[in-house]
């Protein structure tokens, strides 16, 4: 498909309520009347919690089939990360729902220390490739930003996606990191993260947007939005064309 259309939705999460974390999106996303993927953020039915335990679902849960059911009346692909129980283990869990009700997914590998995630949660070990539409997306996770390794174009992937909770204080890292992921991957990068202030008192400047393969950078602002930007297959595959830096690339796995 030559051209897609993609959907950030930047909320004020609830904290720690997915009903009415759910029923906020499903307002949010009435007015939406034909794009191809919706994002959302990291944890978007919670905020970053540390409380799996209380607030853990099951992939037959609530929350993925909210995402399945949005996916299949909106007949677009709906992306976001929820606390997922799976084999005994919780994990931060990215779910890639597709309008026929398929789904893939993608475990947080790095977790964020500081925060005590890797207390609580389970890391995941591979990174996942989405194929929609004749695109390759590669979905990652707020920490998973700062270790461009992870990111690294070995699949010819057309888009980096990052759903977060990146607090207020460390915004200009955020948009700095996330334009650099675009500049040396080659790839069309979008950044989808929360506003507001969660129920442990850390705020959210939001900073959503998309960012072209050349690092040309459109961000939302600091209000609770949804914007939908168009990306083009033949201009990102017309620059790689030109300027081959992908052709250049260590290709050894150093994971």
């Amino acid at each position: 498909m030559e051209n897609l259309k993609i959907t950030i939705i930047q909320p004020d999460i609830i904290w720690e309520d997915a009903k009415a974390n759910l029923e906020k999106y499903s307002v949010m996303l009435e007015d939406i009347e034909q794009t191809d993927v919706i994002f959302l953020p990291e944890m978007f039915t919670t905020g970053f919690s540390m409380q799996p335990e209380k607030l853990k679902e099951t992939m037959d849960g609530a929350s993925v089939k909210w995402m399945q059911q949005i996916a299949s009346d909106k007949n677009a692909a709906v992306v976001g990360s929820l606390i997922i129980e799976d084999n005994g283990k919780v994990y931060n869990r990215a779910i890639w729902a597709f309008p026929e009700g398929k789904i893939e997914t993608y475990d947080k590998r790095h977790l964020y220390s500081m925060g005590q995630e890797h207390l609580h949660y389970a890391p995941g070990k591979d990174k996942l490739i989405v194929e929609y539409k004749g695109w390759k997306f590669c979905p990652q996770i707020c920490y998973d930003l700062r270790f461009p390794v992870f990111a690294r174009n070995l699949e010819d992937y057309d888009v980096v996606f990052y759903m977060a909770n990146w607090p207020a204080p460390r915004h200009h890292v955020w948009k700095n990191l996330l334009i650099s992921r675009a500049i040396e991957n080659q790839a069309y990068c979008f950044g989808v993260n929360r506003v507001g202030t969660d129920g442990i008192g850390l705020n959210y400047w939001g900073d959503s947007g998309c960012i072209s393969p050349k690092g040309f950078p459109e961000f939302m602002g600091d209000s609770e939005s949804i914007q939908t930007y168009n990306i083009s297959y033949s201009e990102l595959h017309d620059f790689r064309q030109k300027f081959p830096l992908l052709n250049d690339r260590d290709t050894f796995s150093i994971l």
